[in-house]
């Protein structure tokens, strides 16, 4: 029974630490009257007792699912991350503890904007102009962040892409065509190029690929759903390529989600019946997208490595 009582003390002193130094002291009252009967041999209900073991076991499953995911001292860049999922990437990464280069094509408003939300929750991030088509725009993302936040890149995310308009064959010119692969595919392949040799063992990429690479995409999108299929296969070969050097890639496929991208590309009428016909009945929002990115550039995930992750609310099963 003595040892049994040490090693609870012991076990007590430890989560102790934890609670004073994060000054969360006041829940655990219960277990600090069991220490105290411990000390002394005083009889205690065996309610509380129980009720100690459980608040110590609950405690420390919290305390390494926190480390599982956490992003402390680690560095991401985030593509296409001032907006829309790409914001909510950079939110979650930085709310995680990453400090997180944001590269944005655009609207600077909106990655300032992103930047404010980082720093008033207390994060670190920069945001980086750039063309992620471009090799040039795309070293110097890249040279932006290690100058920065050090010569380390611990997470990439690749979430730059986009529709840029519905066509279908008739009607698309080589250089439309050339266009959407620019900007869904050959950018995956620039940035990763780039970041690859920043990165060292536990290291994680996550690309972003769509349902329409795998159901061929809606009206009009078939340029874009191909790109997309190429990002699937260029995460697999990646993931086969970098795997022995202990970096993981995968991708993230979404359905529907509620963003700037379905309001300019696609009609409210085709939402509404998209959205009826989901098993959840209703779209995604791009945090939700967010926090699946964040599982897969952590330790959470630490032998998951060239998958795709389905994220529609159950409109299409692989």
């Amino acid at each position: 029974m003595s040892l049994f009582i040490n090693f609870s003390l012991n076990i007590y002193d430890k989560i102790k630490n934890i609670i004073t130094s994060q000054k969360r002291a006041a829940g655990f009252f219960p277990l600090i009257l069991v220490r105290e009967a411990c000390q002394t041999r005083k009889t205690i209900p065996l309610f509380l007792f129980y009720y100690s073991l459980f608040i110590q076991d609950s405690y420390l499953f919290l305390i390494n699912l926190i480390k599982l995911f956490s992003m402390k001292g680690k560095v991401a860049i985030v593509t296409g991350g001032a907006r829309d999922i790409g914001r909510q990437v950079s939110l979650k990464l930085a709310a995680a503890g990453a400090k997180v280069c944001v590269n944005y094509f655009g609207d600077k408003s909106l990655a300032d904007e992103t930047i404010q939300l980082i720093k008033e929750a207390g994060g670190e991030a920069i945001a980086v102009y750039g063309d992620m088509t471009k090799a040039v725009d795309v070293k110097n993302v890249v040279s932006a962040c290690v100058t920065a936040f050090g010569n380390t890149i611990h997470v990439l995310v690749n979430v730059a892409g986009g529709l840029m308009g519905r066509k279908v064959l008739a009607d698309m010119e080589e250089e439309f065509w050339d266009a959407v692969m620019n900007v869904n595919l050959k950018s995956v392949y620039l940035v990763t190029k780039e970041v690859a040799p920043h990165m060292t063992e536990g290291g994680a990429i996550v690309n972003f690929a769509s349902q329409a690479a795998r159901d061929g995409g809606g009206f009009g999108a078939i340029a874009y759903s191909t790109a997309k299929g190429g990002v699937l296969t260029l995460t697999r070969g990646l993931a086969k390529e970098l795997g022995p050097k202990g970096i993981r890639v995968n991708c993230v496929s979404p359905g529907m989600i509620n963003t700037t991208f379905h309001n300019t590309f696609t009609k409210p009428e085709v939402r509404t019946n998209v959205a009826a016909a989901t098993p959840l009945r209703r779209e995604g929002k791009a945090e939700e997208v967010g926090d699946l990115v964040l599982y897969l550039a952590s330790d959470a995930s630490s032998f998951i490595n060239g998958s795709s992750v389905e994220i529609n609310g159950g409109t299409y099963f692989v």
